[in-house]
């Protein structure tokens, strides 16, 4: 039997959290199917019901939106529990977001640079975040992969906390956001 690729790992969990169909009177995306809005759905050229919307399409967006822009086959390569986590931060708050909380734990764990350089905060996954992701794996090596994590995670906690405090409605999904999304 064929072992599944680190995207279709991702892919494959994440759909089990984001579930089927939904119109939830608090989200302002929307209607969604497997997580992806109607406002996705119509720019990726979906021109359906969303609650048609099929799965290997739902897929081709996760891959080309949010995997291939946060560069996750690379980083995949590195730490198939890093690419997890960006990924699943990626779809829920964006792939700027995402590439931020990358940035941000980079900066904060190199050292004060004597690992590596600094990189912009600025949410853009290149060759320069990707390079000092491989400095710290270089340096920190497994125990790194365990720390980086846990770090991503308090960010994306924290942003979640924040985001039931900056508008109410958010209080409907915080529970859940908080029990499926940080720790994965």
């Amino acid at each position: 039997m064929a072992s599944s690729s680190p995207f279709d790992k991702s892919f494959a969990h994440v759909v089990g959290v984001e579930g089927g169909y939904s119109d939830h009177p608090d989200d302002r995306g929307g209607k969604t199917k497997y997580g992806i809005t109607e406002a996705v759905a119509r720019e990726e050229g979906w021109t359906g019901s969303m609650r048609d919307l099929p799965l290997e399409f739902a897929k081709s967006v996760y891959r080309k939106r949010y995997w291939n822009v946060l560069r996750l086959d690379e980083v995949a390569a590195m730490s198939e529990s890093v690419a997890h986590e960006l990924f699943d931060t990626g779809v829920n708050m964006g792939t700027g977001t995402a590439g931020k909380f990358l940035q941000r734990s980079l900066n904060a764990l190199n050292r004060q640079g004597t690992d590596y350089a600094d990189i912009s905060v600025d949410g853009a996954v290149g060759p320069k975040t990707v390079a000092a992701l491989r400095a710290f794996f270089a340096k920190r090596g497994k125990a790194g992969e365990s720390v980086l994590l846990k770090a991503l995670n308090c960010l994306q906690g924290a942003r979640y906390i924040e985001l039931a405090e900056q508008r109410q409605a958010n209080e409907s999904f915080v529970f859940g956001w908080l029990s499926n999304r940080v720790g994965f």
